[in-house]
Formats: C-alpha cells, structure tokens, sequence
C-alpha cells in the first residue's frame, strides 16, 4: 500500500490524481497533523508519496527509520508537480521505480540519485536474487570501473555487470552453503527444487528438520530453494504447507501417474500404496529435470513422517525478441527499452544496434552483423540463451513482423524462456503518416523474392486484389528487384479503379520521412526504394482532405458514393 500526505491545496490537488490513477494501491491520509499522518502511513503502508518539501520530509520521517531493508520506500512531490524525487529506500524500499511510475501519472520528472541507476548499472540488491556480502564495497567498486571478477558456480540469466575474469573484488553466483569472503558479493539463484513426502498430520518441525539438514549435510543454501514438490494428495498437507511458508517457497504438485513414470533410484512400495506412485520426494524433485543433489532421505522422527529430496535444475536463459519500431525514439515502447537494459547479449543487425546502443548498459556483450546473416543471428541468440544468458534479439518495427521472431523461434525449443516484445509496424507508422488507410480489412505482402518464390507472392497479391484488401506492400523495390511492384500493381488494376488511393511512406516516423498521395494509375514505381511502404487502397478507400481513408464499414462506403 502507498500512503499518500499532502500540506496544500495544490499538494492535495495532485494527491488526489494519484489517487484516483491508483485506487487499490493508495491510501490517503489526512485530517490529521502532519507528524501524526507520517507516523501513520510508515506503520500501515510500504510506501509513501508525500507532496511537501524535501526538507519538511526529511525531518518527518528520520526519527522513524530503521535500516535499508525495512525503511518505507519515500517519494517527494514539489507543490508545482514538476520533481518526484526518490528521498528514501530507493532499491529496497522500491522509491526509484516508484518515483518513476508517479512521474508518469503525474507528468513529474523523476529525480533518483542512486548511485548505480544514475550510470544505468543494476543495483546488485535489484537482482531479484537473495544477496550476501559486502554489497557497498563491490557496487562501490563497478561504479568507479575497478576490476570485478564474476564466479558463475551456477547458470543464471543476469543482466548487464562490468565484471572481469579477474579482480580484487568478486561477484559469486552459487547455491553452495559459503560465506562471503573480503570484497565478495553472493548471490543465490533460486536453482534448487526440495521434493517433499510426508504422512498424514506430519509435524511441520520434522518436514522442515529433515529438508534444512539434508541442504545442510550437502552444503547447499536454503536460500536458492525455489519450491517445493510433491503429490498432488499431498497439496493440503499442514507440515508441507507451513514448511514452504517458513522457506518462503511456493508448493508445486504432481499427479501420481506422472510420478509413477519418473525414474528414481530409491522406489518404495509404502507410497505406491498409500498415494499411487513408488517415489514422491524422488520423483517430485526430478519431473523437471535437473540433477539429484540428495536422494531421498528420512526424518529423525519415530517412525519417520517425511522425506525429501534435493535435485538442482540448470538456469534456464532468456530470449527477449524485441521489436525496435519504425525508427523515432518516441515510438520505441517502455517495455523494449526495459528488456534492452536488461539483456547481458544484445544480438541484431548492425544499423539497428546503432540505433539504441546508448540505451545499453555497461557489460552488455553486443554480437552485431550486417545485412543478410538473418539465421546467423537467430541461431546466435538461441545458442547464447543456452549457455544461461539473458539474451535481447532486436529487429525493426515488430520482431513478429518480417523480422526475427520466426527464425529465431524456429530455432529454440522448450529449453529456454522467449518473451515476445511487440514494435510499432512499418504499416502503422506508414498508416498514420497517411491518415486512416488501414481503417478495414487489410493485408501486409512482402514482394521481396528472396525468402518466398515470385509465383506464391503472385497468387497471394492475386488474393488481396480478388478480396478487395487494402494492400500494404513491404520491400516493393530495389536496384535488383524493379519488376515486381509494377507487375503487383497491374494485378491489383484488374480490379481497381485507375483513381484508388495509393500512398508512399519512405522512412516512415524518421527524420527524413517523406510521403505522398497519388492514384493506382499514377504511382512512378521507379520512385520507390526498400525504404518505402506502399499501401494501396480498397474499392472503398477515398482520398479526405488530403488523407487517405478507408472506412470501417460498408455502409458509409454507400453514403461515400
């Protein structure tokens, strides 16, 4: 929950925006002396937004602040609404991204001094994964470009970190039970999966006894268990449930029968009787793969009530393929500029890597080539998410689109995570430019030859012409492909008037963007290059005010006649 505290009329009057923007999330405090509504909101919510100065906030909140980790995250709001500043618990306390988020609504400019966000470095404690060590001394030491040595013991897809294979400080990834040594961070990925068997009414004290003591004996860390498994007779079980509560894990479940079919080195017939399956604990842990740390072992009890396994499953890496838009900054989306930043490889295309290179952050490893290497680089990206990378594969306008999304999903299977980031088409940004051409049913066709033989794109220009589609042509010319465009617009004049609107984007929502109306009859293909979107209309399709429109529905294409 956010509380929000406001002094004015002003302060109160943006208050009151926020508020109505985030409704489930926000609780307004007021009515009340400022002390007292201070005290109030750090005792009942995460967060704060005050709308006060900073120095009034200051003074407020400091007598009641504990430590970073559980300090309130603070934001300030000036009485103009131009600043919100990020004043307290700006990682842990969430006040950065907070800051961010209420500039938004608000139409504040965030202000966050954090070191490490202020030179777009990842904080080490916003990994998401739990962190030991000296985390000031080695953020400390990326920041002034001192050499960092990462220890990957395990796989795990991190962002961008200007690490080294040597240095006096040390970044460690492991799920081993060690200490941090001098200048050394740990970070514990979330690798390790506990499958749990339990009787009926088992005491949460013996499931939990017997799971911390074989992660013990094995020298594993209970922080990088990321659940635990079990029988799906088993969800309900109070030991297993209240287990995974103190672990703070979640409980996933299993049919017996897909149980049954696992492999396990230490069967037994006492579960195959009672749920259905020789092993659970064995079983549970292994059905996602991995490697078997610990075999299944009783607790201490007499009889024993539980038994666990502990399996260790490889981190899987990451495939955003993200789309990069037509070309302006403005119609890059916030969600692919975040997956940008969060990608350790960058893998595309010379000219667009160049186009958000500064939007990278330092340590990204960019794995660029030109034109033509399309499969190179969907077999490059997919290989690099392998190895446990998080792995951003940009291409222009949507990726999904005559870009890299099919190649590159051709390529991958289930051992890997893909996350799509749609893009602003070359249709769309080419569509707007002309006014509403796109308004009814519509088709994209590439008249490049290259991917697709000319007899299939024929029959399908053929098919458009035929079902009276607007017609958006993609790749409609270059120095050694000047007959297609002309032999796709006769097609399309078989059945279209000379006059139907045709429009001509090159560079579309770039800097040197140009565009022109003309007609069917009309339009010079030798003025068209690879730069240009060409959309040609439908029967319907009328040139408005200089635009071109195609209507919704067929009625007003009547009442147009």
């Amino acid at each position: 929950m956010i509380g929000l505290i406001s002094a004015t009329a002003a302060g109160a009057a943006a208050r009151d925006r926020l508020a109505a923007a985030w409704p489930d999330r926000t609780r307004v405090y007021e009515g009340r002396p400022l002390a007292d509504a201070v005290r109030a909101a750090c005792a009942e919510c995460e967060q704060l937004v005050c709308f006060l100065a900073t120095g009034a906030v200051v003074r407020l909140v400091a007598p009641l602040l504990g430590d970073k980790a559980s300090d309130p995250g603070v934001v300030c709001v000036d009485e103009g609404g131009r600043f919100a500043v990020s004043l307290v618990g700006g990682h842990a306390g969430g006040a950065n991204e907070l800051a961010r988020a209420v500039g938004e609504v608000l139409g504040a400019r965030p202000v966050v001094t954090t070191a490490t966000d202020a030179v777009h470095l990842p904080g080490l404690d916003t990994l998401g994964l739990p962190v030991e060590g000296d985390v000031a001394a080695v953020s400390r030491a990326l920041l002034d470009g001192e050499a960092v040595a990462l220890r990957a013991e395990v796989s795990w897809p991190l962002p961008p970190l200007p690490v080294a294979d040597e240095g006096a400080y040390t970044l460690r990834v492991t799920d081993r039970l060690v200490e941090p040594g001098a200048r050394e961070v740990v970070l514990r990925p979330p690798t390790l999966v506990v499958g749990v068997g339990a009787s009926k009414g088992a005491p949460v004290e013996e499931v939990l006894g017997v799971i911390e003591g074989a992660l013990r004996e094995a020298g594993l860390s209970a922080a990088s268990v990321a659940g635990l498994a079990t029988v799906d007779a088993k969800a309900g079980e109070p030991g297993i449930v209240a287990a995974a509560r103190r672990l703070g894990v979640p409980v996933v479940t299993y049919a017996a029968g897909e149980l049954a079919r696992v492999e396990v080195p230490n069967p037994s017939g006492a579960p195959l009787a009672a749920v259905g399956t020789p092993s659970v604990a064995e079983a549970a842990a292994l059905l996602g793969g991995g490697e078997l740390l610990v075999p299944k072992r009783k607790s201490a009890g007499r009889p024993a009530t539980a038994t666990c396994a502990v399996v260790r499953r490889p981190g899987r890496g990451r495939l955003a393929v993200v789309g990069l838009g037509p070309g302006a900054r403005d119609l890059l989306t916030p969600r692919a500029k975040a997956e940008l930043r969060r990608a350790s490889v960058l893998v595309g295309l010379d000219q667009y890597v160049d186009r958000i290179r500064d939007l990278l952050r330092p340590g990204t490893r960019v794995l660029e080539s030109g034109l033509g290497a399309e499969e190179e680089r969907a077999r490059t990206a997919v290989a690099e998410a392998r190895r446990g990378q998080a792995v951003a594969l940009i291409g222009s306008g949507d990726a999904g689109v005559y870009a890299m999304a099919s190649p590159a999903l051709a390529e991958a299977s289930d051992d890997i995570d893909v996350v799509g980031v749609p893009g602003v088409t070359a249709a769309l940004a080419a569509g707007a430019v002309l006014g509403a051409p796109l308004g009814h049913d519509h088709v994209s066709i590439s008249l490049s030859d290259l991917h697709t033989p000319w007899d299939v794109i024929e029959r399908r220009v053929r098919a458009a012409a035929e079902a009276d589609l607007v017609v958006t042509f993609y790749n409609p010319r270059s120095r050694g492909r000047d007959w297609q465009l002309p032999k796709a617009l006769g097609i399309l004049a078989e059945h279209r008037e000379p006059v139907t609107p045709v429009g001509v984007v090159r560079n579309a929502s770039r800097a040197d963007e140009s565009s022109r109306l003309t007609t069917l009859a009309a339009l010079d293909p030798a003025t068209v290059d690879m730069m240009t979107v060409v959309t040609v209309g439908n029967t319907a399709t009328r040139e408005i005010a200089g635009r071109m429109v195609t209507p919704r529905g067929y009625r007003w294409q009547e009442g147009a006649r």
